[in-house]
């Protein structure tokens, strides 16, 4: 991962006005049911979100009283979502991209100001007015980035993690399509599209149901950074689950997290039939096959060899709006290499 570049927090009181209203405690009770609300609590799809309707998100309880309008998000994951929700004109600011924008919403973004290239201070947050932070990793939120999430709530500023980034015992134990979806109809709820998540679903979930799968289990090692050891897709994130929908098998499948660090030596053991490389403006595909081809012990890696390399762009390695259609590239690109 590219390091984040910070604006140191200060603490400023801007007039603002919350419209979720949250709490810091680990879960919240059910009025109705007599049990804990969790992230999947949610209204369905198309239906209101309701006063009090509640969710727990990475364990910080989150009561919906009434979409928010102005949001401010954190990585492209985040901001992605919210532009296919068709909600950019509630964009006060992004920040954190990862790369640009895909053609469909790039033209949806045209007026949305980048705040800042890493993670933004809390000053610089609060001088926008927003009142919805959503960010794609939950460490955005800290005293060094864009402020804790108890501190922003006393402002009356709201946050948001995309539920797939939610770290330790909130961390997905597997993700899938299934709970990509999920999350997806959550943001919509909370952000008053229920009827656009819903849709863009239906929409997702037939491209990936059109798609076949490649034949023969080709193995395939899922390379983000790292050079004297690399940073790789280990066996229950978004990299795992676009591989294995593609019809790949991820040779770090057995490690039981979302990215692992895996030694040179050990992929030369496992040598791969592929290589996914991510590529970003900072960490590009070509420089990783230029390391790759230098190297004394990976330029005799088999997929180095034959220059079986694909290639997913930074943002779509991260479990969101984009996920399906990563799939649907790595099948086409494989099936390219004749």
């Amino acid at each position: 991962m590219r390091p984040q570049r910070r604006i140191p927090a200060l603490l400023v009181m801007p007039a603002l006005s919350a419209v979720l209203v949250l709490s810091a405690c680990g879960g919240l009770p059910d009025a109705e049911a007599g049990r804990t609300a969790t992230a999947r609590d949610a209204p369905a799809a198309g239906e209101d979100a309701a006063d009090g309707e509640s969710i727990v998100n990475c364990g910080t309880a989150v009561e919906v009283a009434e979409p928010p309008e102005r949001i401010l998000t954190i990585k492209s994951t985040a901001t992605e979502l919210v532009l296919s929700l068709g909600l950019g004109d509630r964009l006060v600011g992004t920040a954190f991209s990862d790369g640009p924008l895909p053609e469909g919403l790039a033209d949806e973004a045209t007026d949305v100001p980048e705040v800042s290239d890493g993670v933004p201070g809390q000053e610089a947050v609060l001088e926008l007015g927003p009142d919805l932070v959503f960010a794609g990793w939950e460490s955005a939120f800290s005293a060094d980035g864009v402020g804790e999430r108890g501190s922003l709530h006393s402002f009356g500023v709201s946050t948001y993690v995309a539920p797939a980034a939610c770290q330790g015992e909130h961390r997905p134990e597997h993700l899938d399509f299934d709970g990509v979806f999920d999350d997806i109809r959550e943001a919509g709820t909370l952000l008053g599209a229920e009827r656009a998540a819903d849709d863009l679903v239906a929409e997702q979930r037939e491209l990936l149901g059109s798609l076949d799968p490649i034949e023969g289990d080709p193995t395939a090692l899922w390379y983000s950074s790292g050079t004297d050891t690399p940073y790789v897709g280990a066996g229950s994130g978004a990299p795992h689950m676009m591989l294995q929908e593609a019809g790949f098998q991820n040779i770090a499948d057995d490690v039981d997290d979302t990215w692992t660090s895996l030694s040179w030596e050990v992929i030369a053991e496992r040598d791969p039939d592929v290589i996914v490389l991510v590529d970003a403006a900072w960490n590009t595909a070509e420089d990783k096959i230029a390391r790759l081809e230098s190297s004394p012990v990976t330029s005799q890696l088999s997929a180095v060899r034959d220059a079986r390399y694909l290639r997913v762009p930074f943002a779509a390695s991260e479990a969101g709006v984009r996920n399906v259609e990563a799939v649907a590239d790595l099948v086409q690109q494989y099936a390219d290499l004749g």
